[in-house]
């Protein structure tokens, strides 16, 4: 009977003393956020998306050639005389019309290494880090402003100056010289 007293004593004990602990932790502040609503501050050299401010690009290309997993595509056409492209925020005239300009964050480490070798500092991490997809074709961004079609006018605007140009090349080296007088005649 003792046996069982004591078995019935330490039963009891040991719910007291875990009902101890749950009362304790029920009137403390909670200590995690609600994270949909409120969100951590994020470190100061944080990495997150890129983002490209495309009326400063210049389409150097730096940062594609920068990048150590090929995730940046840059397409560039030269502009013909009389076309204004502007000029950036920091005064660098723009000779390049940049028809396409992608990143494929799916492919990208967020080194930011492309970040650093811009000229007009056009390509920088944004604070953002929530852009989940369910397809992966998602995940590649288009930063160009010009739409496919006009991509493609000023590529054929460019050519048609090229043609152009060789075909006064062609014409200029086709009219005869004119002799000079001063020297003797071979005839």
């Amino acid at each position: 009977m003792k046996e069982y007293l004591k078995n019935t004593w330490l039963g009891i004990y040991t719910i007291l003393v875990g009902m101890k602990i749950t009362f304790k932790h029920l009137f403390t502040p909670a200590v995690t956020i609600q994270y949909p609503e409120v969100k951590l501050k994020l470190p100061e050299r944080e990495r997150n998306r890129l983002y490209v401010n495309i009326d400063d690009c210049i389409g150097c290309d730096q940062c594609a050639r920068a990048c150590p997993v090929s995730c940046i595509t840059v397409d560039t056409v030269k502009s013909v005389p009389g076309e204004d492209l502007g000029t950036t925020s920091n005064g660098k005239k723009k000779a390049l019309w940049v028809t396409n300009f992608t990143i494929d964050f799916a492919k990208c480490c967020y080194c930011q290494l492309c970040v650093f070798p811009c000229p007009t500092e056009c390509i920088y991490m944004t604070d953002v880090f929530e852009f989940a997809t369910y397809e992966r074709k998602d995940l590649v961004y288009q930063f160009s402003n010009l739409s496919p079609e006009e991509a493609e006018q000023k590529k054929i605007n460019f050519a048609n100056f090229q043609a152009e140009k060789e075909k006064q090349k062609a014409a200029a080296a086709a009219v005869p010289k004119p002799e000079n007088p001063s020297q003797p005649s071979t005839n």
